[in-house]
């Protein structure tokens, strides 16, 4: 079976902004990789929509708990991974379907809710070995504190 690699970047917004997360899926930042589908597919809008999440502006939670589907139960059971590009997450989130098992992560079911009617999947599904994942996550919550 053939996983995905990924990391999270944190990142200032702006100058000296809050901190806001974006992950990165084979090195490739997220939100790159929707603005590529999303124009490619002829969605409108598209393109420079996403952004990563601002941690400052909603209670996610441990990242740990966040990025393996388990701070949910305020949000349905998908879990936001990219926000708006204004900082807002639930302005204009993509949602994935997060499950964990002691050998992967699985992201998959990818929306867009303010656009039901739009189909992501060809977009993808994306299996991450648990023990990368895991390094991901702590080193994402080492640079958070």
């Amino acid at each position: 079976m053939i996983s995905n690699e990924i990391r999270f970047d944190c990142h200032p917004r702006g100058d000296a902004g809050p901190l806001v997360v974006v992950p990165h899926i084979d090195g490739a930042p997220l939100t790159e990789l929707i603005d590529g589908f999303e124009i490619s597919a002829k969605m409108e809008p598209a393109g420079d929509a996403y952004g990563g999440l601002t941690l400052a502006f909603f209670r996610f939670g441990p990242m740990q708990d966040h990025f393996l589907g388990r701070s949910t139960s305020a949000m349905g059971p998908k879990t936001p991974v990219l926000g708006c590009e204004c900082g807002e997450w639930g302005c204009w989130p993509l949602m994935a379907r997060i499950t964990a098992t002691a050998d992967l992560v699985t992201w998959g079911a990818f929306e867009q809710p303010h656009r039901k009617t739009r189909g992501y999947v060809s977009f993808g599904q994306f299996q991450f070995d648990r023990h990368q994942y895991d390094d991901a996550l702590r080193t994402l919550s080492s640079v958070i504190g």
